[in-house]
């Protein structure tokens, strides 16, 4: 039986600048740090980072809810990413947006005024 999203793990040539960085963007420090990988718990999922593998914008597409999400472009950006692919409404005020961290992976992000975050809690 699949529960639902778990972990989404992000190759990175840096571990320990990769860390430093999304502990500024999720504004919070991992929750296991060890050489081979590093976990952050967040709003019930898990954000691995791992220091092998080839960092690239062409798996999987992963996409963290926000509530505002030209605030959070505009803070994550200024953290040093990118905009990918630009903000985007994809249909009854849900909107996306693909961000390029500093290490080469894709990072999503979404507001979709429809989900219920409660029914994760």
């Amino acid at each position: 039986m699949i529960h639902g999203l778990r972990t989404t793990v992000y190759p990175v040539t840096d571990l320990a600048k990769a860390k430093a960085w999304y502990s500024e963007v999720f504004g919070q420090a991992p929750y296991f740090d060890q050489p081979f990988y590093v976990g952050f718990a967040i709003g019930g999922f898990e954000l691995g980072l791992v220091p092998d593998g080839t960092p690239g914008v062409n798996g999987a597409n992963v996409y963290w809810g926000v509530d505002d999400i030209e605030a959070e472009v505009a803070r994550i950006v200024a953290l040093g990413a990118s905009v990918h692919t630009p903000v985007q409404d994809v249909g009854e005020a849900i909107r996306v947006v693909d961000l390029a961290d500093p290490f080469g992976n894709l990072l999503g992000l979404i507001y979709n005024p429809h989900f219920d975050l409660a029914a994760v809690r």
